[in-house]
């Protein structure tokens, strides 16, 4: 940059980019030494998985827009690859930064490794040790390529340490998830979506289905729905329809059963406020979401990951997590159990999920950064 600011192209593609990017944007207002370009591939495109989180985060329009769109994992990961060596020409960034495990953050970290553009990866080191997951993939990929890894939990530094990482490219900084879960509470709290949806506070339960793994095999589908026709008996059972769940319902003639429970409110994707409110005042979530297990994390709610494993193994210590797979009877008595146990005290959280992760983050960028360029990881680009 002329003005002697380092230009980092921040890239978001799906919904828990558009959290986590959020706070950094905030922290380098007024920044004498970074000059931040957003990058949105389109990955998760619509008014709601997109537009709405922008309005709720207050993130500005970004300055590029690859408007990808959907495709199968290599189709959507070459069309982002494409389009954005083609932006990293253009712009000239000084660094990449990508967040998380989407297939937005291993395509943009692709194109900058091959150019020679120092990569940031915000989110690192975080490991199911299930290689059937492509987020799975992504993350190794992400972070065997990129230059400097932030971490959002010590386990994270650990997995790293063990897959040959420098120790002075990793650093432990907490969850920009916090940030900006704190930053927006009054907006979230203030959310009527318990008053539309004929809710009470700690009386119902939320569930999210989005995983491959779990919708898109019929199987396994109609045993969770299973264990929700079971339980919208006991509690109201919330469902924000992800898209790729809505597909699977069609695809596998199981819209019908949605229909047919009284006790369960499906509704369209909700925005990021509505989430929240709908999370924090639920008496226990169902969830295959990574999300939303950090987000009941440090909100003290029962939350049960119907899967076999978790790359957030933090969630688990802080004893608001539990793993309980997708067998429908073991889902629908972990959740009479959690249903019946006291909220997990706040003081739990985890180290450095205290709402100035964007801060150190953002420290780190500005003292790292040049150095990295001077290095000569950064090739003059063609």
């Amino acid at each position: 940059m002329g003005d002697g600011r380092l230009r980092i192209a921040h890239v978001v593609g799906a919904r828990p980019n558009f959290v986590k990017i959020a706070p950094l944007l905030d922290a380098y207002r007024g920044s004498a030494s970074i000059d931040p370009l957003l990058v949105h591939t389109g990955q998760h495109y619509d008014a709601v998985m997109s537009g709405r989180f922008f309005r709720d985060l207050g993130i500005p329009d970004p300055d590029v827009n690859l408007a990808v769109g959907p495709g199968s994992h290599a189709q959507q990961t070459a069309a982002i690859m494409t389009a954005f060596e083609l932006t990293a020409l253009e712009r000239r960034p000084d660094a990449v930064l990508v967040v998380g495990d989407v297939n937005s953050t291993v395509a943009c970290g692709l194109v900058a490794a091959k150019l020679g553009i120092p990569l940031v990866h915000v989110e690192a080191g975080l490991r199911s040790r299930d290689r059937a997951m492509p987020e799975e993939i992504n993350r190794v990929v992400t972070d065997a390529i990129s230059d400097l890894l932030f971490c959002t939990e010590q386990a994270g530094v650990d997995n790293l340490a063990r897959e040959g990482i420098d120790g002075d490219r990793m650093f432990l900084v907490g969850n920009l998830m916090v940030d900006a879960l704190m930053r927006h509470r009054d907006r979230w709290e203030a959310s009527p979506i318990l008053g539309r949806l004929g809710l009470a506070p700690g009386r119902y339960a939320v569930l999210t289905l989005h995983r491959p793994s779990n919708v898109d095999d019929r199987a396994v589908l109609a045993g969770l729905l299973d264990a929700v026709e079971r339980i919208q008996k006991e509690m109201p059972v919330v469902l924000p329809v992800h898209p790729r769940l809505r597909g699977a319902l069609a695809r596998f003639g199981l819209k019908g059963r949605l229909a047919a429970l009284p006790g369960l409110r499906a509704t369209e994707p909700l925005g990021y406020l509505d989430c929240l409110k709908l999370i924090a005042s639920a008496a226990v979530c169902l969830t295959d979401s990574g999300g939303v297990q950090e987000e009941t994390t440090a909100l003290g709610v029962p939350c049960l990951t119907l899967r076999e494993n978790t790359e957030r193994p933090v969630t688990v210590d802080a004893g608001t997590n539990r793993v309980v797979g997708r067998d429908p009877g073991r889902v629908v008595a972990a959740f009479r159990d959690a249903a019946s146990r006291p909220r997990v005290p706040s003081g739990r959280a985890p180290r450095f999920w205290d709402g100035k992760t964007a801060g150190r983050i953002a420290a780190v960028l500005g003292a790292k950064l040049p150095v990295a360029g001077d290095a000569g990881r950064r090739r003059e680009l063609a």
